[in-house]
């Protein structure tokens, strides 16, 4: 089933393997099985209208997050050692972080997106998910383009400059998380590393969120053009975000452009000066399915699509049982140094 979780599209069958399906199973991987996720992959819950509602196996009256919900649910609960999900502004590691599981977005065109259903082309990208950073880096490694195989190197943990943003303060972000986060700096100082303050100029998390939304939204409604009309093809609400896409006029597209721009920036002119960028993943934990959804879910992750960049989510032991999550991004073509650093820390972060 190839159907980008729309029922427009329920019935439809791939007629061959994406390029990334292929090159795992030739480097070895089985592959079992399609995974749920959010409608048209535009939102983070995996309550999906069609195929069903997503559990957090962590706790099933919560969301798993999205849009992969199912990869990292299925990941959490032991269905699967890995698992594919696709990255806009944060779907793949949102639902790492909140099923307590790891997550790689890699760098923008590292991997190959035929048989993606496409939701932003400027922004999409296929990453794995997995409980092993090794195993993150591995498929990556698989997965990749030959003409990304350069690999960026980033010190060893003793000796790693971190750079920590002053924007976090300006996210509201649930205080386990923040304690989670405080204690996974700590962690990386313990091994060595060396925090450094930053200031992201000209990078306001919500707004570059927004301004990211709005090209989403833009670009979703050309990709999905062909369902729009379909009587039944998809939800009220996703028809309403597409028609809202749809009708952006060009000052408005013109302007978040601008943001998407200055978050860039700001984020790529920061790593001139540390090694990686920490922040939490998300600024909440996974939370009840029938809450009202943060509308700043993405404020955190939204940064590395904009910038283009790779970035790894890690799972935190956080309060009240519930993982947080903490997420390291770093510059082009760091992804299997991303995930080293993630398997060196993993252990230390899980402890509680």
């Amino acid at each position: 089933p190839w159907t980008g979780g729309l029922a427009g599209w329920k019935d439809r069958i791939a007629e061959r393997d994406a390029t990334v399906v292929a090159r795992l199973r030739d480097a070895g991987a089985i592959v079992l099985c399609t995974l749920n996720m959010h409608e048209g992959a535009l939102g983070a819950t995996t309550d999906n209208p069609t195929c069903g509602r997503a559990a957090n196996p962590l706790d099933p009256g919560r969301t798993p997050g999205g849009s992969s919900g199912g990869s990292g649910g299925a990941v959490a609960a032991g269905f699967v050692e890995a698992s594919l999900g696709t990255d806009t502004m944060g779907s793949v590691r949102i639902p790492a972080a909140y099923c307590g599981v790891m997550g790689l977005k890699p760098t923008l065109d590292a991997v190959p997106g035929d048989g993606l259903v496409y939701l932003s082309p400027a922004f999409d990208t296929i990453g794995p998910i997995a409980r092993d950073a090794t195993l993150l880096g591995a498929m990556h490694a698989a997965m990749r383009d030959p003409l990304a195989r350069r690999e960026t190197r980033l010190p060893a943990l003793n000796g790693l400059r971190v750079g920590v943003p002053r924007q976090i303060s300006e996210v509201d972000t649930e205080d386990a998380v923040l304690a989670a986060f405080s204690r996974a700096c700590l962690v990386f100082e313990t091994h060595g590393a060396v925090l450094v303050d930053i200031d992201l100029a000209g990078w306001s998390p919500g707004s570059a969120r927004r301004g990211g939304l709005l090209v989403v939204e833009a670009e979703a409604a050309v990709e999905l053009a062909a369902l729009r009309d379909v009587p039944d093809g998809m939800s009220k609400a996703l028809r309403d975000l597409l028609q809202y896409g749809a009708g952006l006029t060009s000052a408005r597209l013109v302007e978040a452009w601008a943001r998407v721009r200055r978050a860039k920036t700001a984020a790529r002119r920061a790593l001139c000066a540390v090694d990686v960028i920490a922040m939490p993943t998300a600024p909440q934990r996974a939370f009840a399915h029938d809450t009202a959804v943060p509308d700043n879910q993405a404020d955190f992750t939204a940064l590395a699509n904009l910038a283009g960049l790779p970035a790894i989510s890690l799972p935190v032991a956080a309060a009240s049982g519930l993982p947080a999550g903490v997420q390291l991004v770093g510059p082009d073509w760091s992804e299997i140094a991303l995930a080293r650093l993630g398997d060196a820390v993993a252990a230390d972060l899980a402890q509680s």
